[in-house]
């Protein structure tokens, strides 16, 4: 077999530079035959086949395009996925093999950045050191001998949360909602919120972000001082599926050489995990597979499985998983929805209905769960509370048909009372987000889950009754709602 050395191609400082740690030295030479958008075939002219997963690289252009090896098709030809784009590749191009997989940098020195899918620095900062330690991003999920099960509750400081549907400390939570509904505001309110009561590492991963989103996030962390702590992940809307296919993959390495190297607990958030299943099913059309239920992929549930069951915790040190999924058309029995939520601890939902009323966050309370709301992990008094809630919420939802026909008046004076309860429960849920406070202009709120539950607990045993339901929309803790009804009750007396 012919072995050349490989020239990358120039590189800038910022480029791609990090690519070439992929490589070994010297390569074996095959050449492009095929290209059906982000699937590339090639053929080697003699000797054994890459295996599959490892790394090609195409040396064209100002950078190297990266290929990773999906399948054999014959003793001398491969099928492979681009991470990046191949306009104007052509037949013929040299292909290098490079023998190893794909490997993403790891270690202290990508605190504070911002990487792509091959690990390459894309925030026009300097360039990693080059001792920096690589690590594939295949790797299996720890034994199940070593994985640690842990019953903490992770305070988050938003209300709803915090009672209804709490995270665990290494577990994985996932916020399902439909376009619109403020999932990726969630995910950036729970990021401000954990920057003080979080001492661990971030590392976030944008599959399928707008570049407006990204930017307003590296923009916010800078601000807020968090960025040295957190390490962000991005393949954008623009880039090629196999981009959004494996970027949750390098971040999950990041996290997995914290967690496994250093003992240090990882928050892992993801937004959005849907992108990752969009982009295998891309994928899998361009490699000629057959589509499964509603034009999915045959492979969708191997897929999830795979990203989702290396997101573990081991003893010494825990990594929590937030993720945003988005939920097309809010069908919410969408077979990506359904193959996600199988995985999850802490499964919340977005209600359309409440964010078209200004409630905000719009989290269903009813929709929401959690496998830590049980007494024996929460405490009975915040288990008590939490079900009258859901009660008195329900109970609110069957007579809202009535309401709406016949009106307040004709229902029984326990049904008035638990409407006016039910009312004052769903505006105390609401909450000022530090995030959106330059849009709305009042200051965000994090509050305590033993403040959460006293407030809900006084507004079910009558408290409020007096109180004006405006007094209690938009507040952090219930002492907030009393000032501010005491305020209003002042100006309208002055009046």
């Amino acid at each position: 077999m012919p072995r050349v050395p490989v020239t990358p191609g120039a590189t800038t400082p910022n480029d791609s530079s990090e690519v070439g740690h992929c490589m070994n030295g010297s390569v074996a030479i095959g050449h492009v035959t095929a290209v059906r958008g982000a699937v590339v075939d090639v053929e080697f002219d003699t000797g054994s086949l890459p295996p599959l997963n490892t790394a090609l690289l195409v040396a064209w252009g100002p950078k190297p395009l990266v290929l990773e090896v999906h399948s054999h098709l014959d003793s001398r030809t491969v099928r492979a996925i681009a991470l990046q784009r191949t306009s104007g590749l052509a037949r013929g191009t040299q292909v290098h093999m490079t023998g190893t997989p794909i490997t993403a940098p790891v270690g202290d020195a990508v605190l504070g950045r911002l990487l792509d899918v091959v690990g390459a620095t894309r925030d026009r900062g300097a360039s990693l050191p080059s001792d920096t330690p690589r690590r594939s991003i295949h790797a299996a999920p720890p034994a199940l001998a070593d994985e640690v099960a842990t019953g903490a509750v992770f305070e988050t400081g938003i209300k709803v949360i915090d009672l209804l549907a709490p995270l665990a400390t290494g577990g994985k939570a996932a916020m399902f909602g439909g376009a619109g509904v403020g999932k990726t505001v969630l995910v950036m309110e729970l990021i401000h919120a954990m920057v003080e009561k979080y001492q661990g590492i971030s590392v976030f991963a944008g599959v399928g972000e707008r570049s407006r989103e990204g930017h307003e996030l590296l923009t916010d962390m800078q601000r807020s001082d968090v960025l040295a702590r957190t390490v962000l992940v991005y393949a954008q809307m623009n880039e090629p599926p196999g981009a959004r296919w494996r970027v949750p993959m390098t971040a999950l390495t990041i996290a997995e050489s914290f967690r496994d190297q250093q003992h240090r607990n990882v928050l892992l958030l993801m937004d959005n995990v849907f992108r990752f299943v969009q982009a295998g099913s891309e994928l899998s059309s361009l490699l000629g597979r057959l589509p499964s239920r509603v034009g999915y992929q045959p492979t969708l549930a191997t897929e999830v499985a795979a990203l989702q069951e290396r997101i573990a915790s081991v003893a010494g040190a825990a990594v929590t998983a937030i993720q945003a999924v988005y939920v097309p058309a809010d069908d919410f029995t969408d077979p990506a929805v359904t193959a996600i939520s199988s995985h999850t601890d802490s499964i919340i939902m977005l209600s359309r209905s409440l964010a078209a009323q200004g409630f905000y966050p719009a989290i269903d309370p009813l929709a929401s769960s959690s496998v830590l709301l049980d007494p024996l992990i929460v405490g009975e008094e915040h288990y008590r509370v939490a079900e009258r809630v859901r009660e008195t919420l329900a109970r609110f939802k069957d007579l809202q048909d009535i309401i709406a026909l016949l009106g307040v008046e004709e229902l029984s004076a326990s049904d008035r009372m638990l409407v006016k309860r039910a009312r004052r429960l769903q505006r105390f849920l609401t909450q000022p987000f530090s995030v959106t406070e330059a849009f709305t202009g009042i200051p965000g709120s994090s509050v305590h889950r033993v403040d959460t539950f006293s407030g809900c607990r006084a507004i079910l045993d009558g408290e409020t009754d007096d109180w004006a339901e405006n007094s209690l929309y938009m507040i952090g803790t219930l002492d907030e709602a009393r000032r501010k009804d005491a305020a209003a009750d002042a100006q309208a007396a002055a009046r």
